[in-house]
């Protein structure tokens, strides 16, 4: 009989993984059994300062409070209805989004990659409803390097062929221009086009930040040219990049927005598009749908998450904290550092091939007791939850440091 996990090691756990779970991940080799904030312990009592914070997901810390009293009074009272019936939580969840957000109407979902799907279909029946593209024609405009998910409409048009490789045919429709690239993206756009669809910091390419006036000339060329802007926030929204969206950082509100993963507070999937009025609007009923989008207990959480945003507090915090990080990177650059690009509680750092990939400086930084996560190369990302203090972020910097061989301060 196999032994209860309270009762096996952080080494019997992952060898116990290898034959029962599909290899899609390589995780680092640490098994976290508990958390509080921005801290995990692993099964055997040692504790790591996260630094990753699932991807985003955990804007506001492992097992926030406020999320958590939210989630434990839902669930003693309703979870689950599906859309088949409304629900006492979603339209107090709904409006709130859409007033956080400057926009008018929420379709909830429940993964990030969903929301996306979902926005696709929303563009491309826009498209045809509204914009008189002729049917099976439209199409989406979409920036190299990006990363919406791994779905298979979405690797379609990835230009990651791990993510790519073996998948196909793929899903036509979408044409595929430079990141950061207003020429090329003009180029790109035509009557046949539903939206443009982009994140406005690209995360899995290592934290990438466009120019100054990229984000503003893209929301300028599709009013122009008559298709949608799609902002993919997932990662990049909700506070992360010190505003609650990052597209604020040059004033602009997208015709659609997508959010995801720190919108069910690290609790529970949420995801949501949201979007004007005239866009959300074609749908009908059977055109799409989700049996867990939009239950109460989602919906509960979710509206806790816009309750701590409304504050502007993590908002302020990710700025703030934000100063630090990009001056402690900036110290290591020519030290093991080759480069960062850093806005907000958020960072891709490029280390020095040299001394190590992105997977061995991860690894080295776990022994540390940090516990961060490698993109392509030699880049590590770094994006703790927003509830980081200054002197946790410090010893963070401190760590990587040391692993870089960088010296001691």
């Amino acid at each position: 009989m196999t032994a209860p996990a309270h009762e096996r090691t952080s080494d019997d756990l992952i060898k116990a993984e290898e034959p029962v779970l599909a290899h899609n991940y390589h995780p680092l080799p640490v098994v976290v059994a508990r958390a509080e904030g921005t801290w995990v312990e692993d099964v055997e009592g040692r504790r790591y300062l996260d630094m990753l914070a699932g991807y985003s997901a955990l804007n506001f810390g492992h097992r926030h409070p406020a999320l958590v009293e939210a989630a434990h009074r839902q669930l003693d009272r309703l979870t689950l209805t599906s859309r088949a019936f409304h629900n006492d939580r979603l339209a107090e969840f709904a409006e709130r989004l859409a007033e956080l957000t400057g926009l008018d109407m929420v379709l909830p979902m429940n993964t990030g990659a969903e929301a996306v799907e979902s926005g696709i279909k929303v563009a491309r029946k826009w498209a045809y409803d509204v914009k008189g593209v002729p049917a099976d024609r439209a199409t989406i405009v979409v920036a190299a390097e990006n990363f919406h998910g791994r779905t298979t409409t979405i690797v379609s048009f990835s230009t990651d062929e791990t993510a790519r490789a073996g998948f196909g045919p793929f899903t036509p429709g979408f044409r595929i221009v430079p990141y950061n690239d207003l020429a090329a993206l003009e180029e790109a756009v035509d009557e046949t086009t539903a939206a443009v669809l982009l994140e406005p910091i690209q995360g899995e390419a290592g934290v990438v930040i466009p120019d100054d006036g990229y984000l503003a000339g893209v929301r300028e060329l599709t009013r122009r040219k008559g298709c949608l802007f799609i902002a993919d926030e997932i990662q990049s929204g909700l506070g992360r990049t010190g505003r609650t969206l990052a597209v604020e950082h040059e004033d602009v509100v997208p015709d659609v927005l997508l959010l995801g993963k720190a919108l069910g507070g690290g609790i529970v999937p949420v995801s949501a598009v949201v979007a004007r009025r005239e866009v959300l609007g074609v749908l009908r009923p059977g055109e799409h749908g989700s049996t867990f989008g939009g239950n109460p207990l989602a919906a509960a959480v979710g509206t806790a998450v816009v309750e701590l945003l409304e504050t502007g507090e993590f908002q302020r915090r990710a700025a703030d904290l934000g100063q630090i990080l990009h001056s402690g990177l900036a110290e290591l650059v020519g030290r093991g550092v080759t480069g960062f690009r850093a806005r907000g509680l958020w960072a891709g750092v490029d280390v020095d091939p040299a001394i190590g990939t992105g997977r061995e400086i991860s690894e080295r930084l776990m022994r540390e007791g940090v516990l961060v996560k490698d993109t392509h190369g030699s880049t590590i990302r770094l994006a703790p939850p927003l509830t980081i203090t200054a002197d946790e972020l410090r010893s963070a910097l401190g760590s990587l440091e040391k692993v870089l061989g960088a010296g001691g301060r």
